[in-house]
């Protein structure tokens, strides 16, 4: 029987098959070739022949097997006949070495694929996917792709996806159904119209079940791939099967790290995006945007996009809200800070140029306090990066700085370990003067903040009411007057006490350096004593 066995074949160097010379090369036009060149090298007899990158490896080659001992006959299905195939055009078994060949048989089943069903055209497909290159690059993959938009034309009357139709002009697309469809409600968590609706739809789940090479053909087929991507139902689509990856475990056809999906779903993303951009906000809400960019920002977004993903929201800024800010951080924070402090940038940056109304600026100052308040907490935020984010706006965005102090409170509470010279730094964020009385009554008790920076509160809110006293000025009537003779009072008797304290600590500071000093002397005098020798 070990006579019989005349063919040893080494699959991808993972796998020995002992087979019949005579058998498999009177099929296989490779084998036969790689036999006699086996020969000619005169290799230790019983060494073998190696294949390397075999279509499906050992189970690809033992369908060929059982081909080539079936006398040439096998039972074809959707699943396997992509890899029968690739195999077949693998080990060169056509016409001319035998009649009514492997890749003949193989080439009259798919010439019916336009005929096959949806599942088989999405079951052979994902075939297709441990030997991706190879069916590509022998026109198989693109057999199937145009199959598969053929059926999704013929049932959702979606024949302008084909053509990769254009985006509507702004003018119109605030009446486009496609358009209307995928505005984002504010009160939603998750944007409803990101998820397949109606039944021109119908095919978004389906496809999510494909590795994002196979959707990568799709998109290039539709000339709609990166930059080109000027169709909104393939943004819609993107979106979709982007964020059904997100939320599946990376461990899926070539996903055995999270930087190999990076890697993998880089170039979707980036056209995605690219469909957004070019669409903006006439398609997209605030929270829409910051939807999207919590689906790509993990998968190897490219800088460009990042960069234009992040203009679109950060002139719609004044739409967001707490929610939509409080994006994950990537660096061991717990919230995205860079994020929002680049929107504020661009924001501020359209304001200088004439884009915002101070209406809109103030919200966007309502809403940075609201943040500044949210992220105190976090031990791992830095007081150079509270005061970037406290300064990021203009004084004129704030009509009060309650809110700043306010977050300012949290954030000394929950780093008790600050300095003196750390806690003043942080307090310069403040306006005194745009701070309420309460606040300033606060903020004078308040034992986290330093005795220096209470005083100037205090006097900064004592000259305003006194200026708002003393300084004539017609146009200002009593009942206009910003405090109570009560409450002013009560300012005056408060910066009184501060006053007090202060001069109690600096002459408890001059009591406890007198004291150190005597003790530095005493000390000194003391070792000089015990350095001198007895005289008697």
């Amino acid at each position: 029987m070990q006579e019989l066995c005349d063919l040893k074949v080494h699959v991808n160097e993972q796998h020995t098959f002992l087979l019949h010379q005579r058998v498999l090369c009177s099929f296989s036009g490779k084998l036969k070739e790689m036999v006699s060149q086996e020969r000619q090298r005169s290799q230790p007899k019983g060494s073998g022949v190696g294949i390397m990158e075999f279509p499906g490896g050992a189970c690809g080659f033992e369908l060929v097997s059982r081909f080539c001992y079936n006398n040439g006959s096998i039972a074809m299905t959707p699943s396997n006949i992509c890899l029968l195939h690739c195999s077949a055009i693998l080990l060169e078994m056509t016409e001319d070495v035998s009649s009514c060949n492997l890749l003949r048989q193989t080439e009259t089943f798919l010439d019916g694929v336009f005929h096959w069903t949806w599942n088989d055209i999405l079951t052979a497909l994902k075939s297709c996917e441990p030997f991706f290159p190879t069916a590509d690059s022998c026109g198989l993959l693109q057999k199937l792709v145009s199959s598969l938009l053929a059926k999704i034309a013929a049932n959702s009357e979606m024949m302008p996806l084909l053509s990769a139709t254009p985006f509507p002009s702004s003018s119109s697309s605030s009446s486009s159904p496609d358009t209307s469809g995928f505005r984002c409600s504010s009160s939603t968590k998750t944007p409803e119209p990101m998820k397949p609706c109606s039944n021109r739809e119908w095919w978004f789940d389906d496809l999510t079940i494909l590795a994002p090479s196979t959707i990568e053909k799709i998109m290039k087929t539709l000339g709609a791939y990166g930059t080109d991507n000027k169709n909104l139902v393939l943004t819609r689509f993107l979106l979709h099967y982007l964020k059904t990856v997100v939320q599946r475990p990376c461990s899926g056809v070539g996903c055995g790290n999270l930087g190999h999906c990076k890697e993998e779903y880089g170039g979707l993303a980036d056209t995605a995006v690219h469909g957004v951009a070019l669409m903006g906000r006439t398609a997209f809400s605030c929270r829409g945007l910051f939807w999207v960019l919590r689906v790509v920002s993990g998968l190897g977004l490219s800088k460009e996009c990042r960069q234009k993903l992040e203009r679109l929201m950060g002139l719609v800024l004044d739409q967001a809200t707490l929610d939509d800010l409080l994006v994950s951080g990537h660096d061991g924070g717990v919230y995205d800070v860079n994020l929002v402090l680049r929107l504020v940038r661009i924001f501020v940056s359209t304001e200088e140029g004439g884009g915002a109304s101070s209406q809109r600026l103030k919200k966007v100052g309502r809403l940075t306090d609201k943040y500044l308040g949210e992220i105190s907490p976090d031990q791992s935020l830095k007081v150079s990066k509270f005061l970037e984010v406290a300064e990021s706006l203009p004084d004129s965005a704030r009509d009060c700085f309650d809110g700043v102090y306010r977050a300012l409170d949290i954030y000394l509470e929950s780093h008790p370990t600050l300095s003196t010279e750390e806690r003043t730094r942080l307090c310069g964020c403040l306006n005194y003067e745009k701070l309420t009385l309460e606040a300033c009554k606060d903020l004078a008790k308040n034992p986290r903040v330093p005795p220096g920076v209470a005083v100037q509160a205090l006097v900064s809110q004592h000259s305003k009411l006194h200026i708002g006293t003393d300084v004539a000025d017609p146009s200002r009537t009593p009942a206009a007057s910003p405090e109570s003779p009560h409450e002013k009072q009560q300012l005056k008797l408060s910066l009184q006490r501060m006053q007090c304290r202060v001069k109690e600590l600096e002459k408890a500071c001059r009591n406890m350096k007198g004291q150190m000093s005597k003790m530095v002397k005493t000390k000194s005098m003391n070792h000089s004593n015990r350095g001198m020798p007895r005289l008697c």
